[in-house]
């Protein structure tokens, strides 16, 4: 989808991406604030947050359970790659060439967080980090940040949720 959106706006899904040590190193620092969030998220009493979490460990918990961890790789991956490329690559930056760069970000972490509406809660907390995500793409120019950061926060978002909740393993095993 990134890649036909992009070739109809003529905006390279990918055309901000620069390969550098520097800009994954950004991306796996981004990613801190987001697992601290997660871990928020996880733990907090306050019940929309509750209401999330149930929601994870009943829906998305169970549709990952028993993946090796190569197969958690890939798919976040994907999502790291595919969502950046579509959300910061083509839609933020095309709505900040049209319109300003503001619209751009504020534009397209709205859509992220809305396909993101699982609850209400995890599709505003999709948005706030879609504006995350779309901030540092643009305080670094370069797209490989927000997927490092997106791809390294999904697997460990993955491996935590699917882990937890399961007894733990009885000694010897």
């Amino acid at each position: 989808m990134a890649w036909a959106l992009g070739w109809i706006l003529g905006t390279p899904a990918l055309g901000a991406l620069g390969l550098t040590w520097r800009a994954a190193a950004w991306g796996v620092a981004a990613t801190v604030p987001l697992l601290i969030a997660m871990h928020l998220v996880a733990d907090l009493p306050w019940e929309p947050l509750r209401r999330l979490s149930r929601e994870i460990e009943e829906t998305v918990a169970p549709l990952f359970a028993g993946c090796p961890p190569l197969a958690l790789a890939l798919v976040s991956l994907a999502a790291g790659v595919g969502e950046e490329a579509l959300f910061r690559g083509v839609i933020q930056t095309a709505l900040g060439e049209a319109v300003h760069p503001a619209v751009g970000l504020l534009g397209a972490s709205l859509l992220f967080g809305l396909t993101h509406l699982v609850t209400p809660t995890y599709a505003l907390l999709a948005g706030v980090l879609g504006l995350y995500l779309g901030a540092i793409t643009m305080a670094t120019g370069n797209l490989l940040p927000a997927i490092v950061a997106h791809a390294l926060y999904d697997f460990v978002a993955l491996v935590y949720w699917t882990g937890r909740g399961r007894p733990a393993a009885e000694p010897g095993q």
